[in-house]
């Protein structure tokens, strides 16, 4: 019998759970009152809900914070192929002590996610692995829009295009195959926007200067604002002219922000945008102590940038926020900068992080909520998630937000074993988490439960 089918008896059998004294974030507002969950469902939110029976299973929070369950929906969990740095099984672990109920994985793994085939192996890797909720994307190529024609929008999240590359080889640099996938496809198409010309003539000229061992402060200079400019706007334009469903992924310049509208709800928008944590968290200054534990793509950019990516976040011009885990081992990160993958891990901090944030007075919780929670479940249509409500699955995410503790080597949960969070001070933590009723995470344990269910949409 495969691990899944063995775990989910286990869940499957849980008796039901009352969530009592929460401080419930949800739509907006918080209040006071109590969650009744029935197996895999929530039943019922109330101010006060009685406990009718015995066999009702009661977890009292004491005041703390319940959000829904965070869907993340940029992740690099690394499996097949390059499971020395990640598995589904160990991210997904790390996302669900970080809050973490649901996410999105991308595609470009060993070998890439641009055939039905690969996608379906990938699917069943989760299923008898995941902690938590799953979905993929996936991945365009140059050549292959036979196969992106055949992906039914309601089976996976969306589709994947690099117009920049990065950690793989999935550039998609032929404008008019381009243009036929936007014209052609009813899936919403999510984009990695740099320009690859800008990039590397950045790249030869700093080359010319340094040789390989670039400073790594050199990072947002060669990976530019003109290079992210550039492509979100030439998207843009093409899913105006096309009437494409575009979203553009972690954006990293103020200049960008402009590109995006706030005028109409979520629901309506044809062109949406996604902010990630490590550029509402670092900036520029930060290269010089962090160096190559920093280096993403699109890279980190200044102060001011950081401050304009917050200002578009909170005017709804920023719809989401997801934190593009993307683990390499500590052993790749150290080599000079040409031969330093960039990407680095952040679901197990990335809720705690943007908490942080609401204590330094930035953003509210209810914000962080929207964004994280709510907004993602909107944008992908996902079904039945993203909300604390009757009906709704029973992803939930409870955050003492005064309990300070440190980022240290014992408690990183990534496989790679690292976090560019090291020794930072967070004064909230994750005390509990529920994947579908079941709770599978509590201060610092894992239950034996591997919970997660392939999401499903409704389009």
């Amino acid at each position: 019998m495969c691990p899944l089918k063995n775990n989910r008896k286990k869940y499957m059998k849980a008796k039901t759970v009352l969530i009592k004294n929460a401080k419930i974030v949800n739509e907006g507002r918080i209040f006071e009152g109590d969650i009744l969950i029935e197996g895999e469902f929530i039943k019922e939110v109330a101010d006060s809900i009685s406990a009718k029976t015995s066999d009702v299973v009661v977890v009292d929070v004491e005041g703390s914070y319940v959000f829904p369950g965070v869907i993340d929906d940029q992740v690099h969990f690394r499996e097949p192929g390059l499971t020395h740095k990640a598995t589904i099984e160990s991210e997904s672990k790390a996302a669900v002590a970080g809050g973490i109920t649901s996410f999105i994985e991308m595609p470009n793994t060993v070998p890439q996610t641009t055939t039905i085939e690969k996608l379906e192996e990938k699917f069943e890797i989760a299923a008898n692995t995941s902690y938590a909720n799953y979905s993929f994307m996936f991945g365009g190529t140059n050549t292959n829009l036979e196969e992106i024609l055949k992906v039914d929008s309601k089976n996976v999240a969306g589709l994947k295009l690099f117009l920049g590359s990065s950690t793989g080889d999935m550039l998609v640099d032929n404008t008019e195959v381009l243009e036929k996938i936007f014209k052609s496809t009813d899936l919403l198409i999510s984009v990695h926007c740099e320009d690859e010309a800008t990039i590397k003539n950045n790249l030869e000229e700093h080359l010319e200067k340094y040789g390989n061992d670039i400073p790594m402060e050199c990072h947002p200079v060669i990976r530019s604002e003109e290079a992210c400019y550039i492509s979100s706007s030439k998207a843009i334009e093409l899913a105006k002219k096309t009437g494409a469903r575009l979203h553009v992924f972690h954006l990293s310049t103020g200049k960008e922000t402009k590109l995006f509208s706030n005028k109409i709800p979520l629901k309506d928008k044809k062109i949406t945008a996604e902010v990630c944590i490590h550029h509402l968290w670092f900036s520029d200054e930060d290269y010089k102590k962090k160096g190559s534990l920093i280096k993403w793509n699109p890279a980190i950019k200044t102060a001011k940038d950081r401050d304009e990516l917050w200002k578009a976040l909170l005017d709804d011009r920023i719809d989401v926020v997801a934190s593009d885990h993307a683990p390499h081992t500590l052993q790749e990160k150290q080599n000079v900068y040409t031969d330093a993958p960039s990407g680095g891990p952040l679901v197990q901090h990335a809720l705690v992080a943007m908490i942080e944030s609401y204590h330094n007075g930035k953003i509210s919780l209810e914000k962080i909520a929207e964004k994280m929670c709510h907004n993602p479940a909107i944008l992908f249509q996902i079904e039945k998630r993203g909300y604390i409500k009757p009906g709704y699955y029973a992803d939930l995410a409870i955050v003492d937000i005064n309990s300070p503790w440190t980022v240290k080597k014992d408690n990183i949960i990534y496989k790679c074993g690292w976090s560019p969070f090291e020794n930072t001070l967070f004064k909230s933590r994750i005390t509990h988490t529920f994947v579908n009723g079941a709770l599978v995470y509590k201060n610092f344990k894992f239950l034996d439960v591997k919970a997660g269910k392939r999401l499903t949409f409704i389009r």
